[in-house]
């Protein structure tokens, strides 16, 4: 079966993870993609099933943080930044955490081969759910959090906004509208506290609201969404990004629509999404004074992976 190289990477990856786990922690860590419990998650503090990162040695805390880059195909930072801007608000809090002491989850679903088989890394502020099935795999729900939001002097990366991207072009994007397209767009001069969509085992695009279609905006604007849309895919390895906008595609973009609430001021509450046939996409930045950041996407088509196991289960019953 012809990978995408990026997926071969992560199976190379479990592979030599699974090799180094004892028999204890390779208890601990397996799930079935049929497991009732698999849409489960949450990305608020707190213990998650699994096995610890802290619980790792060295070399295994590692060949996770790898896997956390190898599965973006984008600048491959983002789950592993939201690892050490959780590091840092530990810190702040008064913490002094260890070095590996990240409390993040591991599981394991089966082993790479012709079988379905993936792996989850879950905690505060980061939940990465990958399957690959028959050569295709699906990565969400993915959520990834900054608390803060800009990383304060005297910390290890002042001003940093790990955030950044995904708040600025929908800010340059709100900016463009003329007063029309603006009053179509912007839902509510209030953000609500947090995404709307939350931990829903099952995202549910009627609870957001219309805002302003793909179709109403002119071509700039259109760039600037699509870009937008973009960032948030490259989440994904290259093939699962590519196949994601694919199905954006034949659905049309331009039934895709943004909207926005709350403000566009620094250090006041702003909130926006954007949906479409296949897929969804939250951020919210309202907490702490604007400086507690959450974005997640979920595919509407392969959220954990459901379509591509039942066409698995199709061909091979």
């Amino acid at each position: 079966m012809d990978l995408d190289p990026d997926v071969r990477r992560m199976a190379d990856l479990i592979e030599r993870l699974q090799r180094s786990l004892t028999q204890a922690q390779r208890a601990s860590t397996v799930e079935e993609p049929d497991d009732p419990q698999r849409r489960r998650w949450t990305y608020l503090p707190g213990q998650r099933p699994g096995l610890s990162l802290t619980d790792l040695d060295e070399q295994q805390h590692a060949l996770v943080l790898e896997l956390l880059q190898v599965v973006e195909s984008g600048d491959g930072r983002l789950a592993v930044g939201a690892v050490e801007v959780e590091r840092v608000r530990r810190t702040l809090a008064g913490a002094q955490p260890r070095p590996g002491d990240d409390r993040y989850w591991l599981r394991l679903i089966g082993s790479p081969g012709p079988q379905p088989w993936g792996w989850r890394v879950n905690g505060h502020h980061l939940a990465v759910h990958v399957l690959v099935v028959d050569g295709e795999c699906s990565v969400t729900p993915h959520f990834i959090g900054s608390e803060p939001a800009t990383l304060p002097s005297g910390t290890a990366w002042p001003g940093r906004r790990l955030l950044g991207p995904e708040e600025d072009l929908a800010h340059d994007l709100l900016a463009s509208f003329e007063p029309d397209r603006r009053a179509r767009a912007v839902a509510s001069d209030r953000a609500p506290r947090d995404i709307l969509t939350g931990a829903d085992p099952v995202a549910d695009p009627s609870v957001l609201p219309p805002g302003l279609t793909r179709s109403d905006m002119t071509g700039d604007q259109q760039a600037l969404l699509d870009a937008l849309v973009r960032r948030y895919l490259a989440r994904a390895p290259g093939s699962r990004a590519r196949a994601a906008w694919a199905a954006a595609e034949d659905e049309g973009l331009d039934r895709l629509a943004f909207a926005w609430a709350g403000s566009s001021v620094p250090g006041v509450g702003r909130y926006y999404c954007i949906h479409g046939p296949t897929l969804l996409i939250e951020y919210d930045n309202t907490q702490d004074d604007a400086n507690h950041a959450h974005a997640v996407w979920r595919d509407l088509t392969l959220d954990w992976g459901e379509d591509l196991l039942r066409r698995h289960r199709a061909r091979s019953h």
